[in-house]
């Protein structure tokens, strides 16, 4: 926790300010129990109701400036801890952008959204407590004990056997509770998962019936958590019973000192009264100050949290010495034969390996293959068969963790991560669009696109038509995740997004699974004609890859394939047996060897024979 005070550079002086305005309060208040020990002694005493009335409209004055100081304190103490948390939650924002998958995947999507959430609430909750009373309580109890002692110093002993005591009292609570408050944001997490979950996938759970295991497993999730936040809570509520127990039996000794001192004469009853006013002074302050150290015990246990995610190290970085990304000597159009000749591979997996983090097993394995400028290259295979995992190696998504991966002719670890991931541009599986407008989505890609570029991106994912039938355009509104556009328009907006860009490498990771046949076919146009543009296309359908230059073939996390579809049908019985999964059973290109920019004739195996 104490390292995120960093963060409050820029606030210190109003950090200052607040909780010395609070002093000037206490001032106050403090002075007011001798007024009033004077209007009794005197004032009532003497039967001068010109001095009671000077008295009064003392305290008044005293209440006023008392009221202002009051206000002004907690004026800086709101700026100092919403300044504060916000810069504490757009450093972590930031830092999180930096974190791979493998940080994030490890860590939970859950938990980050509580601590940036929940936690950061807790945090500035407690700052502005600490700031308003962390001085206040305790000068307004040891200041008490002072006058007291001004006013009696035999009756003061009572105040200075009374505070040691509560100190205890507190500070035991406080170092039970912090570590109960963790768990109980823990479990949070926990619960903040199910419903997410949920929420996410409740058209799932509707179409299964599982509505009712569902509600179970929230609400035992949910009494795990009321049961922990039931334990920490009373054990912090025994804070206000054993101060209020412990000051009374102060009152009680004080009463019964001061009533045998004011009967031997030494002291008088405004005395008494003053002495009583102390004590429940301090009884009112003892009571907020428990209340602060809940809260700050709260604010310090999510601190905690806040700051484990800033401790965590990004496992893929740019390096100190980066190489210039070279997409120029990289472009071009590569012979259909794809034999190489003196063309060096754009792409190269030499021996290539992946592991997730925490997993027990390799997830790729001893991968090898070429892919040269300008080729257009399918990625197909079952589910779990590795697809994702070995295009998001490209851009360095994950890092490989063994053998040999080169992009541009060096090594993907050598160049800077924006240059590199501005020259290879990725259609993930998942269609995300966010609020705004088609125009701002589509800048994603290139901010300093023209309108003319975005519509020619829209043609050529095939989105223009109904963007076009949209009244207000490319201004369309877009709301949060795109939910106003069905899926396989979100799908050709994300690959207009990309096509925007001037990124040498595309990749469509089954960027076309909520398309038509029909629409599909076009896109497949559309990337075919593109020029200087190496394009990587993953999909399930056998169907959707037949014109490819290449197709690569993973089962289980190994290359089981490598070449045409013609020869893939011959040689590998795992595209085999997609193909025929797919009704595929015979295909035919042209003999040059040249991209088919029409979909390839095929066969397709019925129960009467083939058509």
């Amino acid at each position: 926790m104490r390292k995120l005070l960093r963060y409050m550079d820029g606030y210190r002086l109003r950090a200052v300010a607040a909780p010395l305005f609070k002093l000037f309060e206490a001032i106050m208040e403090l002075l007011v129990p001798l007024i009033v020990a004077s209007i009794i002694d005197i004032g009532i005493a003497g039967g001068d109701r010109g001095y009671i009335v000077r008295r009064v409209l003392l305290m008044v004055l005293f209440g006023v400036a008392g009221l202002a100081f009051a206000v002004t304190a907690q004026y800086f103490s709101a700026k100092v801890a919403v300044g504060f948390t916000g810069r504490i939650r757009r450093a972590l924002f930031k830092h999180l952008g930096t974190l791979s998958y493998t940080e994030i995947d490890t860590i939970g999507t859950d938990t980050l959204i509580t601590r940036l959430t929940g936690d950061m609430n807790q945090i500035q909750n407690g700052v502005n407590l600490t700031l308003r009373l962390l001085m206040r309580s305790p000068f307004i109890v040891l200041g008490a004990t002072i006058m007291a002692y001004t006013v009696d110093h035999r009756a003061a002993l009572v105040f200075v056997g009374l505070i040691p005591v509560l100190a205890i009292v507190i500070f035991a609570i406080m170092l039970v509770s912090i570590p109960l408050y963790k768990r109980v944001q823990e479990r949070l997490d926990r619960v903040v998962s199910a419903l997410r979950r949920n929420l996410a996938g409740v058209r799932v759970l509707r179409a299964f019936n599982k509505e009712e295991s569902e509600r179970r497993d929230f609400g035992e999730r949910t009494a795990d958590l009321e049961h922990g936040q039931r334990t920490v809570g009373g054990i912090s509520a025994l804070l206000n019973p054993l101060t209020y127990c412990l000051v009374n039996i102060a009152i009680l000794l004080l009463v019964y000192t001061g009533a045998l001192r004011v009967e031997a004469g030494i002291l008088t009853q405004g005395a008494v009264i003053a002495l009583y006013n102390y004590m429940s002074q301090i009884l009112v302050e003892l009571v907020k100050l428990a209340n602060l150290i809940i809260n700050v015990t709260r604010a310090i246990a999510c601190g905690n949290r806040v700051q484990s995610v800033f401790e965590i190290t990004p496992s893929i970085t740019s390096p100190e010495n980066v190489i210039p990304v070279d997409t120029q000597s990289a472009s071009g159009n590569h012979p259909a034969d794809n034999s190489g000749g003196d063309t060096a591979p754009i792409i190269s997996f030499r021996d290539v390996s992946l592991r997730y983090a925490k997993a027990s097993s390799d997830m790729l394995m001893h991968i090898t293959c070429d892919i040269y400028p300008g080729e257009y290259v399918g990625i197909i295979g079952g589910t779990g068969s590795g697809k994702t995992s070995l295009v998001h190696l490209i851009p360095r998504f994950y890092d490989i963790t063994g053998g040999s991966l080169e992009v541009f002719g060096h090594k993907v670890n050598e160049y800077d991560l924006d240059s590199l991931r501005r020259a290879v541009r990725i259609v993930p599986q998942k269609a995300v669009l966010f609020s705004g407008t088609v125009r701002s989505n589509l800048k994603w890609g290139n901010p300093d696109a023209t309108d003319e570029q975005l519509w020619d991106a829209l043609e050529n994912a095939c989105a223009a038509d109904f963007i076009r039938a949209l009244p207000e355009g490319l201004d369309a509104p877009v709301t949060k995740g795109g939910s106003n556009f069905s899926g396989g328009q979100r799908q050709r907006l994300t690959i207009a997004r990309a096509f925007v860009s001037d990124a040498t490498i595309l990749i469509l990771d089954d960027s076309g699974s909520a398309l038509d046949y029909a629409t599909e076919k076009k896109l497949r146009s559309s990337l075919q004609a593109m020029k200087g543009k190496t394009i990587l296309y993953v999909s399930q359908r056998a169907g959707a890859l037949t014109s490819c230059d290449r197709i690569l073939v993973l089962e289980d996390g190994e290359l089981v394939g490598n070449g045409r579809h013609e020869e893939l049908l011959g040689t590998c019985p795992v595209y085999r047996e997609i193909a025929a999964a797919s009704g595929i059973t015979e295909a035919t290109k042209p003999a040059d060897g040249s991209r088919d920019n029409t979909a390839p004739s095929f066969r397709i195996a019925t129960e009467g024979g083939a058509k």
